[in-house]
């Protein structure tokens, strides 16, 4: 029997032993020695412990004396695995324990020393597997993972979206713009391969061929720094849903937060108790939304010249230098400069409540529709991104099915990036043929959202580190278990 299953089956066992014998299995995390014929053992398994008494005056071999008993027990030692069999009972002070009817008998010896706990981050990191057995919140965190994937499939089922898997592997990486991963197969040894970047142009594929609703969680890769909040392989979610508009996928996204709030409050109060519930309040009726470029105007006090004109980062980069802009902010192209003003003046306005950003520039979002602002004048896309405490947590908007369009948003983009004299601006995607011309085919009006897995785990987990956040850590952490193995 499981751990868990005997904590919940004998949970009203008041004071006499249970009539039924039970075996259980788990891990030696505790051992205290009360006399010469009396032992108790904690032992855990399924993330879940429970108290082993082993009294030489209830065991059913008659032929034990003292000191055989205590040779007999004398070898186990912390982090040992055991099967013992026995009867539930409750101790003086109420807790439940098995009574052994047998010895504990030995099935897999832990032959390096478990210590009580890991607190050297690099001895954590060359030794995960004891970080999860004696850390426990380090453990809650992967499980809080798990529980949240599973959250958000249940949403989805919910409102009939159906989960599918695309390629990460092909010739060519789109979907977004950064530096992917390249490699070869030997069945196409002629071929230079790409891991994929994100999901987002096989998923609207699928769209067209008339799967109304569908989601994929899954990894993407991207050859690109790490720090805190990003590494090179990572888990995303994207979904997308013909015939939603901007406004429903923030209303989607708003239930499927509030969904993900509760189910948070509810694990970690009954199961991931190291964790503290979440502390941020979601609003009760409809959240904050500013626009991208009213909003920095006002930030900045001037008005922008138009975006969409090939002098706009000329123009845009001559105001800033009034106002002592940083050198790294005017080596930037004009997408991500408009990103790290964001970046600056916007997002931090989400640290006490949650923020949408709406209506960004068109030039930072070449797959989603555009349209003219009728307060700006300016050239705009359907789109939002959701900040919560200060970091981004979803990005939507209005697919692009104009394949007309969509081929003229390819090229301005590789030609922003031919144009482009930042050193560091790399990844822009190609013009994707096979894409265009299944938008021939015809895309219907379509709402595209996507989040990483490990942005959300953070939040609600309080982790500060994306490698906190994943079973083995970030790519740095992966690569030093390359290191000659250390016992902590």
């Amino acid at each position: 029997m499981a751990i868990p299953a005997f904590r919940q089956k004998f949970a009203d066992e008041v004071s006499t032993p249970a009539s039924e014998q039970v075996t259980l299995d788990g891990r030696i995390m505790s051992i205290r020695r009360a006399g010469s014929k009396l032992v108790f053992l904690h032992i855990l398994g399924g993330y879940q412990q429970v108290q082993v008494m082993v009294h030489l005056g209830s065991l059913t071999s008659s032929s034990l004396d003292p000191e055989t008993f205590k040779r007999a027990l004398h070898p186990l030692r912390r982090g040992d695995i055991i099967s013992v069999t026995g009867r539930a009972v409750r101790t003086k002070s109420g807790e439940l324990t098995l009574k052994a009817l047998d010895l504990p008998a030995m099935i897999s010896p832990a032959l390096a020393t478990l210590p009580e706990k890991l607190t050297n981050e690099e001895t954590k990191v060359l030794n995960r597997h004891v970080d999860l057995l004696v850390n426990r919140r380090t453990s809650d965190t992967i499980r809080l993972r798990s529980y949240i994937i599973k959250s958000m499939r249940d949403f989805f089922h919910e409102q009939d979206f159906l989960e599918v898997q695309t390629p990460i592997l092909a010739d060519s990486a789109g979907g977004a713009i950064a530096r992917p991963f390249l490699t070869a197969a030997t069945a196409f040894s002629e071929k230079q391969l790409s891991m994929r970047i994100a999901p987002e142009l096989w998923l609207k594929r699928l769209v067209v061929g008339g799967n109304d609703r569908i989601f994929e969680i899954g990894p993407s890769f991207r050859n690109e720094g790490l720090d805190t909040t990003h590494n090179p392989e990572f888990t995303t979610c994207e979904f997308y849903s013909a015939y939603f508009n901007l406004t429903e996928l923030i209303q989607f996204t708003e239930s499927l937060i509030a969904r993900l709030h509760h189910d948070v409050d509810q694990i970690i109060a009954t199961q991931l108790t190291s964790l503290e519930k979440p502390q941020f309040l979601l609003p009760k009726g409809q959240w904050k939304q500013v626009e991208f470029i009213p909003a920095l105007e006002d930030a900045l006090g001037f008005r922008f010249p138009d975006l969409s004109k090939p002098d706009a980062l000329g123009k845009l980069l001559s105001l800033l230098g009034e106002r002592d802009a940083s050198p790294a902010i005017l080596d930037m192209p004009l997408n991500k400069l408009l990103d790290n003003l964001a970046a600056t003046y916007l997002e931090g306005a989400s640290l006490n409540e949650p923020l949408f950003i709406v209506n960004h520039p068109a030039c930072m979002s070449p797959l989603s529709k555009s349209f003219i602002c009728p307060k700006t004048h300016q050239l705009v896309s359907a789109r939002a991104e959701l900040f919560i405490a200060g970091r981004e947590m979803a990005n939507m908007y209005e697919e692009e099915n104009d394949p007309f369009e969509q081929r003229r948003k390819f090229e301005l983009q590789a030609q922003s990036k031919d144009n482009s004299e930042a050193p560091n601006e790399e990844g822009a995607a190609e013009i994707d043929e096979s894409y265009v011309q299944a938008l021939e085919h015809g895309l219907p009006p379509t709402g595209g959202w996507g989040c990483g897995i490990e942005r959300l785990v953070m939040f609600f987990s309080g982790a500060s580190r994306i490698g906190d956040t994943l079973p083995f850590g970030n790519l740095k952490n992966v690569m030093s278990l390359s290191q000659a193995a250390r016992h902590p």
